[in-house]
């Protein structure tokens, strides 16, 4: 790593580069040829990368994370510019991670049996598909998000399945709008104190940790507020004794 440092910021090789990021070298190469990463610096034949390479290979693992795929990576890269410094990067990953849903995780075919404690049938797993708890990988194996577990109980309950697209479809409906004031709220009352500064290790951990906790709150406030929402619909829409009075 110290090849490639005069003093400044630390140069990395492709390999080191690679290691850093979690990431093969053969990856890393793929992703530079696309051209998501900035020219590298040529000391010879030899290319170094800097904190800035780093950041944006760091931005792209949260993309993927996020479930983006590979094209739409490249779509959203393209509006990051390559002279982005690591700063702006970090903001970008954080914000693109603050109303991040639960992780999927991958797994074979019997690994999510034997998580579910039976054995899915083809259409069982259709459901879930449908249902937005688990998603085919162009590998052929799995990827499950947390929330399988009451998806089979809800899928052994016999519950139609167009209820339960219809319900994520109005859940995704309003949600994206929420998302998007939520992403506004974050950038004018937060981000913004950090706009025009150095961003250093420690600020960048203390702007996501700020983040994360906020997410939480605003999650927390979500589900509260839908049940009191709910609950005074079924409050509205069961007669109480009075009204039954009155009726009378």
């Amino acid at each position: 790593m110290n090849a490639g440092n005069d003093g400044g910021e630390p140069r990395l090789t492709i390999d080191e580069l690679a290691m850093t990021a979690g990431m093969t070298v053969r990856t890393t190469r793929y992703y530079a040829s696309l051209g998501l990463l900035p020219a590298p610096e040529r000391r010879g034949r030899v290319a170094y990368y800097g904190p800035e390479h780093l950041a944006r290979l760091q931005l792209v693992r949260a993309l993927q994370d996020h479930g983006f795929t590979l094209a739409a990576i490249e779509r959203y890269l393209a509006g990051v510019p390559l002279t982005s410094s690591p700063e702006e990067l970090a903001v970008q990953r954080i914000l693109l991670t603050a109303w991040k849903p639960s992780q999927w995780q991958r797994m074979t075919r019997e690994e999510l049996d034997a998580r579910v404690g039976r054995r899915l049938g083809d259409r069982d797993l259709e459901w879930l598909t449908q249902a937005g708890a688990v998603r085919r990988t162009s590998t052929g194996d799995l990827q499950v998000l947390p929330v399988v577990d009451h998806a089979v109980e809800v899928l052994d309950l016999d519950v139609p399945i167009d209820a339960i697209v219809d319900a994520n479809a109005a859940v995704r409906r309003h949600m994206s709008a929420l998302a998007d004031e939520l992403d506004d709220i974050l950038r004018r009352s937060v981000v913004s104190r950090y706009q025009g500064q150095e961003l250093s290790t420690e600020a960048a951990d203390r702007l996501e940790r700020t983040v994360t906790g906020l997410r939480t709150l605003a999650l927390d406030a979500i589900v509260s507020t839908f049940q009191w929402a709910a609950n005074q619909l079924v409050a509205r829409s069961v007669p109480t004794h009075h009204d039954e009075e009155r009726g009378a």
